[in-house]
C-alpha cells in the first residue's frame, strides 16, 4: 500500500498533535476511505441509535505511562476535570435518561473530586463503571482503600491486564506493573469482586502488544481465566479484547517501527459490516476533561468534537445529540475489524 509522501515524516512529538495525526491518517493514497465503506453498506451518515452511556474523562494524569495509551496519559499531565464541569455532567444526566456513567482517564481516581463525583452519581442511581489501572490502588496509601470505596458504591471495575505473565505486561505498561496488578486484583477478590456468587463486577481488558489484531475474545477469556486462577487464585467476570486504535502513542509506535501501512492493511481487510452496525459511538457520548463532547474516546484524542451545537457539557441537549451525524475517519477501521472493538470488548 503506497502512502502519499507529503507531510508523512512526523517526529514523535508532532504525531501527538491532533491535527498532524488527522493529516497523517488521511494521507494514504490507496487506503479506502472509511466513509466509503460505510456508504457501501448503507450506514453513511453514521447515526446514533440513542445515548445510553456517558463516558467521562476525568483527566489525563496517571501514575503509569503505557506504550499503547491513546490518551497519552502520564504523571506529567496536568489536564484535570474541575468540580464545576462534573456538576455540569450531573445536570446533563438529570435532564436525560442516560443510565450508565463510564469514568476514565488517565487514572480517574487521581482527580481530587473523584470520590465526591462517584457519591453524587450513586445518589442519582446511575450504573457506575471505572477504568482502573489497578496499580493506582498501591501507588499511594491514600488510594489503598479504593476497593472498599468501589464496593460501597457498587462500582463496576474494568482493568487493563495485557497478559497473565509479567514479561509481556511489564513490557507494555512498565516495570513491576504485573506484580502490583496481581496484588490489586487479590485485594478486589478478597472483598467479593469477580466472584461467581457476587454482584460486584470485575472485568479485565486485553490489548495486543504489537501491530496485530487481538485473538478471539472467548478463547482469550478462557485462557486468562485458567492461568490467573491456577497461578494466583484470581477470579474475574469477563475479559474484553480491544483492538489498538491508530492514534497517539500507538500511532507513534506504528510509524517509528514502520508497521503503519501493514497494520492499516490488516484493519481494512478485516472490515466487518456487522461490527460497523454496532460501534460504540452509536450509543455513547464521550466527555473530555474540559467538558467538550465527542462521539467517542478516540475522536476526543483527535479533537473531533460532535457535529452539532450541543458540543459542550454546559449546553448538553439530548435531542440534538441523538440526531447528530457521527464523525468518522480512517482510525475508525480499528473499531470495525473482525469481531469489532469497543470499550466493552468485541462488538459481534
Amino acid at each position: 500500500m503506497a502512502l502519499a509522501t507529503k507531510s508523512l515524516k512526523f517526529r514523535a512529538h508532532e504525531l501527538a498533535k491532533a491535527d498532524n495525526q488527522l493529516e497523517f491518517l488521511s494521507s494514504g493514497s490507496s487506503l479506502p476511505k472509511f466513509s466509503d465503506k460505510l456508504d457501501a453498506i448503507g450506514l453513511l451518515p453514521l447515526k446514533p441509535v440513542g445515548v445510553d452511556i456517558l463516558q467521562i474523562n476525568l483527566g489525563k494524569m496517571c501514575n503509569q505511562t503505557c506504550k499503547h495509551c491513546h490518551v497519552d496519559a502520564g504523571p506529567d499531565r496536568k489536564e484535570i476535570m474541575t468540580k464545576a464541569t462534573m456538576q455540569e455532567c450531573l445536570i446533563a444526566l438529570e435532564n436525560s435518561s442516560i443510565s450508565t456513567v463510564d469514568l476514565t482517564g488517565g487514572a480517574p481516581e487521581m482527580n481530587p473530586d473523584f470520590r465526591w463525583f462517584v457519591e453524587e452519581l450513586t445518589k442519582r442511581n446511575k450504573k457506575i463503571m471505572v477504568r482502573c489501572n489497578l496499580t493506582i490502588i498501591l501507588a499511594n496509601p491514600k488510594y489503598n482503600d479504593l476497593p472498599d470505596f468501589f464496593k460501597k458504591h457498587e462500582v463496576e471495575v474494568i482493568s487493563s491486564l495485557p497478559y497473565f505473565a509479567a514479561r509481556r505486561t511489564d513490557a507494555q505498561r512498565g516495570e513491576g506493573v504485573f506484580e502490583k496488578s496481581i496484588k490489586a486484583l487479590k485485594m478486589l477478590n478478597e472483598i467479593g469482586y469477580g466472584k461467581p456468587d457476587s454482584h460486584l463486577k470485575l472485568n479485565l481488558v486485553y490489548n495486543p502488544s504489537g501491530a496485530f489484531l487481538p485473538a478471539d475474545q472467548t478463547g482469550l477469556e478462557a485462557e486468562f481465566t485458567n492461568k490467573l486462577k491456577e497461578g494466583y487464585g484470581i477470579t474475574f467476570n469477563n475479559l474484553y479484547a480491544i483492538t489498538n486504535i491508530p492514534v497517539s502513542r500507538f500511532l507513534e509506535y506504528l510509524v517509528a517501527s514502520e508497521n503503519y501501512e501493514g497494520y492499516m492493511d490488516k484493519l481494512v481487510n478485516a472490515f466487518n459490516p456487522a461490527a460497523a452496525t454496532g460501534v460504540m459511538c452509536r450509543n455513547t457520548i464521550s466527555v473530555g476533561w474540559d467538558g467538550n463532547l465527542y462521539d467517542c474516546d478516540f475522536n476526543q484524542m483527535l479533537e473531533l468534537k460532535v457535529k452539532c451545537n450541543s458540543n459542550h457539557i454546559a449546553n448538553f441537549n439530548i435531542k440534538e445529540l441523538t440526531n447528530r451525524d457521527i464523525i468518522v475517519n480512517q482510525h475508525c477501521y480499528g473499531c470495525t475489524a473482525g469481531a469489532g472493538s469497543s470499550c466493552g470488548g468485541e462488538v459481534v
